[in-house]
């Protein structure tokens, strides 16, 4: 080996010496003065979809590129010690969006389609937080939506709203799932008819402001997670919802025809809850059939401040503090919901699933 070789291996050897002894000397820097080195999580690294959707959050932020977003207090990755999960977070009052009074940090998606070609959303979710303040005579009180489908055409109405309900003092709440009918005719005349999935419908409400129903024995408790999925295949939306500890509970509505094209058709349900502020609508024959569709997820927040007076039915009543979302959080006037899983896809054939 000739001296220039030589000479060029010494200096690569004492390079190499000097990178390993400053890279020593960081780690004990580090150690010394508790210094910790964490890895960031998006939520698009939790859950891979996230180029299929664009977001609203609660404080109006929208955004249509997830991949690699985040918004401090609205939505985040958090880890419950086992596994990272996405956040979803919004006051009881916010920025809204253009059809709704109600506060959202909830993705929706970007591919549009028709109840004829179908569509799948699926979740596997925990609440962790629904508002304590609201009147419990309305129905919409101390609850979020976690999952929907939406028109985006004619009334823009919503085929399917899952809940999860629970009020202040009872350890279990219940989950269950709202069909709007699409009104023949005066939108005004709507109504949502709901089914228990877990515990309750929407339509168990208190006798007074503050006077809570008994607690459902087959409900589910905040931090519990659960799972659902929409499936619409051919015009037929089939329903799937799973706990551990609970019964496997399944559905099935036509979105092609309807259920409900007569006054006599209309459920007792609706006659009852709806009864103080008029809504007796019928639905058109052919229900959501050929309407363009999308679906959304996360935390749809149905507590708001409205007052019950005007609409027992979605009015809540609750504070909301100015509109302070700080004061807000801190007093639990807000929603919560954590996702670990969740996918979207093309509707498939019930029994191959």
């Amino acid at each position: 080996m000739n001296s220039k070789n030589v000479k060029l291996l010494f200096q690569s050897v004492l390079m190499l010496c000097l990178i390993l002894l400053f890279n020593s000397c960081l780690e004990r820097a580090k150690k010394s003065n508790n210094i910790e080195t964490t890895t960031v999580f998006y939520p698009s690294d939790v859950i891979p979809f996230m180029d299929e959707w664009k977001i609203l959050c609660g404080d109006g932020t929208s955004k249509k590129n997830l991949v690699g977003f985040e918004h401090k207090d609205f939505f985040y990755v958090s880890n419950d010690g086992k596994t990272n999960w996405v956040v979803y977070k919004t006051p009881n009052s916010g920025v809204t969006s253009r059809t709704s009074s109600n506060t959202r940090t909830e993705l929706g998606q970007i591919k549009h389609w028709i109840p004829e070609t179908g569509g799948k959303l699926t979740g596997t979710l925990k609440v962790q937080h629904v508002s304590t303040s609201g009147d419990a005579r309305v129905a919409a009180s101390h609850s979020v939506v976690v999952g929907q489908i939406h028109s985006d055409e004619g009334h823009e109405n919503e085929p399917i709203k899952i809940f999860y309900k629970k009020f202040p003092g009872h350890t279990k709440g219940s989950v269950f799932w709202n069909y709007e009918i699409n009104t023949e005719g005066d939108n005004s005349k709507r109504w949502d008819y709901s089914t228990a999935v877990w515990g309750n419908d929407m339509s168990v409400v208190g006798s007074s402001p503050a006077s809570y129903p008994e607690e459902p024995t087959d409900g589910i408790e905040l931090g519990e997670e659960f799972s659902y999925e929409i499936n619409v295949y051919k015009g037929i939306m089939y329903l799937t919802f799973k706990s551990e500890g609970h019964k496997t509970v399944k559905f099935t509505k036509n979105l092609l025809k309807s259920d409900f094209t007569t006054y006599n058709a209309i459920p007792k349900q609706i006659l009852t809850l709806y009864a103080s502020i008029g809504r007796d609508g019928i639905e058109r024959e052919n229900a959501y059939a050929g309407e363009i569709q999308y679906f959304k997820q996360g935390a749809y927040n149905q507590t708001n401040g409205k007052n019950p007076e005007d609409n027992i039915v979605w009015s809540t009543g609750s504070e909301t503090y100015g509109g302070d979302i700080a004061k807000q959080y801190a007093n639990g006037c807000y929603a919560e919901v954590w996702f670990r899983e969740a996918s979207v896809g093309a509707g498939t054939m019930p029994n191959e699933e």
